[in-house]
């Protein structure tokens, strides 16, 4: 059996190719609101969904919600500009578990025996200063913990 691009399979129906029409409505409407929004602001809000010239935005909390609001006619202005059928922008707030961009909270590293033993060393080496007050605080701590 032939391979087929995957636009043959897309457009194989009537609701697949409706289906298709709507993903791709999304992602450029997306789009536009990448480019018209700072950053900081696309990073917590995306489109939902375009339905009677209502364009939804959805937005991780109540703060990117109030920003959205106050950009509203800038992004009416912008959809417009590229002739896009919006005629109204609606925020809902939905928030998620826990946004992509958050990192995870960092585990205790605990040092090998040598390394602390070389810390100690470094530290003797040294004259009375903060560094070695530091490096003597890691090495304790450290051993404390093996």
């Amino acid at each position: 059996m032939p391979a087929h691009k995957l636009d043959f399979y897309l457009n194989s129906s009537d609701s697949l190719r409706s289906l298709t029409r709507a993903a791709r409505q999304i992602a450029d409407l997306q789009q536009v609101l990448l480019n018209s929004a700072p950053p900081a602001l696309t990073r917590g809000c995306r489109v939902k969904q375009f339905r009677d010239g209502t364009l939804t935005l959805l937005a991780e909390n109540a703060a990117i919600a109030a920003k959205l609001k106050q950009l509203a006619a800038r992004l009416l202005a912008a959809y417009r500009k590229q002739r896009s059928e919006v005629t109204a922008i609606r925020i809902e707030v939905q928030v998620g578990n826990a946004s992509p961009g958050r990192a995870p909270t960092p585990e205790f590293k605990r040092l090998s025996l040598d390394a602390i033993e070389n810390l100690e060393k470094l530290a003797s080496g040294l004259e009375d200063s903060p560094l070695k007050q530091a490096l003597t605080n890691m090495a304790t701590r450290q051993r404390e913990n093996k």
